[in-house]
């Protein structure tokens, strides 16, 4: 897989995690849920696109360590 359709993928991810949200019933607890499930599935696009931004070996190193 090239960065491309990593990227692509990572897109993909967070439309369809948000269609899922948005298809869970209405109630307080699906809604915190649902927040948070979207946040965590839309934040593995952001770190990649973080890292791809990378000005050095040293500098991806750091930017995955946030990531974990």
């Amino acid at each position: 897989m090239n960065a491309d359709e990593f990227k692509a993928r990572t897109q993909k991810l967070g439309l369809r995690v948000g269609r899922l949200a948005d298809a869970l019933p209405s109630s307080r607890s699906a809604d915190i849920y649902g927040k948070r499930f979207i946040r965590s599935s839309s934040s593995v696009g952001a770190n990649y696109q973080a890292v791809c931004r990378a000005k050095s070996l040293a500098d991806m190193i750091n930017k995955l360590k946030i990531v974990e």
